[in-house]
């Protein structure tokens, strides 16, 4: 059997890169999938690929209301909701000195609020649902420094999830955070970040960065009945970095 046959999935982010190959991988593994992005190109051209068990809606993560709507969707189209994989996130590379109110607002909105948003709107779905599974995509910087505002908000939802995961293991409901290091997507392989990243794999103890599909595995996995027993823990994908 498909080891998410009957379950209902929300996957933020997931127009390309790492949200594009869970929510490939989730429809595979038999779940009904709505992705949400604002690409609405992109999303919608995807969300067709996959077939009728996806639905594509376009979302702003920092949105309550947006947040809303996507799981009334959700229900509507396919019922009480099973999964949600807080994907969607923005990174920031500046100094303190740099980084202006304005840009350090914007990143903890979309990297921490719209996951407090998310698992917030959802819980009830889940609870509709008899329980589920919140799969929240942190960072190796969510376990070891790195630059502000990005590291800060990375950290925060490996704390959210640990406090969520106490409060909602009375509901059924498991919550954990996935750590990725260097994974080869769109934003991170571009033409101008390309050599950069390469020199930067010389340094990974595994000698490359990693394929989204390598976080999908383990994305699947928190997903799925199969992690059963596992709640309020950080799981890293990153190669060996955080070892060293």
């Amino acid at each position: 059997m498909a080891r998410l046959e009957g379950k209902v999935a929300i996957i933020t982010g997931a127009a390309q890169g790492m949200g594009a190959a869970h929510a490939r991988r989730f429809v595979e593994e038999g779940a009904k999938v709505v992705l949400t992005d604002l690409n609405e190109e992109k999303g919608s051209q995807f969300a067709s690929e996959l077939g009728e068990n996806a639905l594509f809606l376009k979302q702003n993560v920092t949105s309550a209301e947006d947040w809303a709507n996507v799981v009334a969707k959700a229900e509507e189209k396919f019922g009480p909701v099973n999964i949600l994989v807080n994907n969607a996130g923005i990174t920031m590379a500046k100094s303190i000195l740099e980084t202006t109110e304005e840009e350090y607002r914007r990143i903890v909105d979309i990297n921490q609020v719209s996951v407090f948003l998310g698992m917030k709107t959802v819980i009830p779905s889940m609870q509709k649902a008899g329980g589920g599974s919140i799969v929240n995509i942190s960072s190796i910087n969510g376990i070891v420094g790195g630059a502000v505002g990005y590291t800060d908000t990375k950290f925060a939802v490996r704390g959210m999830t640990k406090a969520a995961a106490v409060e909602c293991s009375h509901y059924g409901i498991r919550v954990n955070s996935v750590h990725p290091g260097v994974i080869a997507t769109p934003m991170v392989v571009q033409e101008d970040t390309k050599a950069a990243v390469e020199e930067f794999a010389k340094h990974i103890p595994l000698k490359r960065v990693a394929q989204p599909e390598e976080v999908t595995n383990l994305v699947l996995y928190l997903a799925s009945d199969e992690s059963s027993y596992s709640t309020g823990a950080e799981f890293i994908v990153d190669g060996g970095i955080t070892a060293m």
